[in-house]
């Protein structure tokens, strides 16, 4: 397929309450001035902040899309996490520790395994790491990785995908405890996903997150129509599936789809995870569709001191100018797949000391509207009791 030229100028971005269903507490309804493509974000400070009025009122209104804020909702979870860890810390003395194997030097890996190490630390999480070369045995792999099972400090373990190429993908991930397998790639913990009337011990981090994200900006899924570009284990099969356990009626895109533009031009939700840049143009869109863009390509950029820049799967100017509501590439589905990893690693600490919170720590705010722009206006500290109706069962936040 021939591409055009699409970059992708930064469109309006507001701050997201945090917009779940089952919040205890309900923050005021936004009305949000107008901005143009070209406006700034707003500055901030992040507030845990949960609450169930949906974002999404103001935005269908407007020509330009609004952005789904990923790396600001990451924040937020990332802030109840932390205040999750430390009740855990204090009432039973036993933090979460997640385990990190890496085979091999390649340069992604430079980017995500320090980000995830960082991540854990800023919650509380405990970070166990091993980095064997690129050369080691299959055997040595499964030696550290049976190790971590028996561990009891280790709550998740998550071997650095990909492999090298000499090394079954499958025999290693199979390995790993389903008590442990917080990526959620354990074949049971698929089957689980799968089938009605049974609960996954995790769910898959980036496809949860996706679904999060839609949660949190109050995007009903339920009875709507939703496309999934790409059929991948990773993201497209299991996205697929949490978006059926929503009641959306579901349609997947794939490399053998005849029409796949007619198709997707019949969805409310568009999931693209396809790792082709800039596939999903505006014709492809239809006017009001809300996309999750879970693409991540680099691509050629003179202007770059890097040489090149990031772009997703979906043309993100195109697609400003039709769809309600967007993420962003970068800033927009990835901090949410690392948000997902940490919550998977405390909800396994969680199960495993059979720990239940029945009160934790909320921030709270009002906001009132200055010169156009959100601003803080106090907050408090405060507990509260919190009943947890999350259809995800163990696998959300507060289980």
């Amino acid at each position: 397929m021939a591409l055009s030229e699409c970059s992708t100028s930064t469109a309006s971005r507001f701050f997201p309450m945090s917009l779940r269903r089952d919040a205890a507490v309900l923050a005021p309804r936004l009305s949000l001035p107008h901005r143009s493509c070209a406006s700034k974000v707003p500055s901030f400070r992040t507030l845990a902040v949960r609450a169930s009025t949906p974002l999404l009122a103001a935005v269908a209104s407007e020509a330009c899309a609004k952005v789904i804020h990923g790396k600001y909702v990451s924040k937020l979870i990332r802030d109840e996490i932390s205040a999750e860890v430390s009740g855990m810390k204090e009432a039973i003395g036993v933090a979460p520790g997640l385990a990190v194997i890496i085979v091999g030097d390649r340069k992604d890996f430079a980017t995500y395994v320090p980000n995830k190490k960082k991540a854990c630390e800023s919650v509380g999480i405990n970070s166990f790491e091993v980095h064997l070369p690129a050369d080691s045995k299959e055997e040595e792999v499964l030696k550290f990785i049976t190790g971590f099972n028996d561990d009891p400090l280790v709550h998740g373990i998550l071997v650095q995908l990909p492999l090298p190429s000499h090394m079954n993908e499958q025999s290693i991930l199979n390995a790993v405890s389903i008590e442990k397998d917080v990526d959620a790639f354990h074949p049971l913990n698929i089957g689980r996903l799968a089938m009605r009337g049974r609960e996954p011990l995790f769910v898959p981090c980036t496809p949860k997150g996706c679904i999060e994200l839609l949660h949190r900006y109050g995007i009903g899924i339920k009875g709507k129509r939703a496309v999934v570009i790409g059929r991948g284990n990773i993201v497209g099969m299991p996205a697929a599936l949490l978006l059926q356990r929503e009641d959306a009626t579901i349609s997947i895109v794939h490399s053998r789809t005849q029409n796949p533009e007619e198709i997707t031009r019949e969805a409310d939700i568009i999931i693209a995870a396809v790792g082709q840049p800039n596939m999903v143009r505006g014709s492809w869109i239809k006017p009001g569709a809300v996309i999750i863009d879970v693409g991540i390509n680099p691509v050629e950029d003179s202007k770059s001191s890097r040489g090149y820049k990031l772009v997703g799967d979906v043309c993100y100017e195109e697609a400003c100018k039709v769809a309600s509501a967007t993420t962003p590439v970068p800033g927009g589905v990835g901090p949410m797949t690392i948000a997902m990893l940490l919550c998977n690693t405390l909800t396994s600490a969680k199960r495993t000391h059979n720990f239940q919170c029945v009160g934790c720590f909320r921030l709270y705010f009002t906001i009132r509207k200055t010169s156009s722009e959100i601003v803080q206006e106090d907050s408090l500290s405060t507990r509260t009791a919190f009943t947890c109706r999350c259809p995800y069962s163990l696998n959300c936040l507060f289980s």
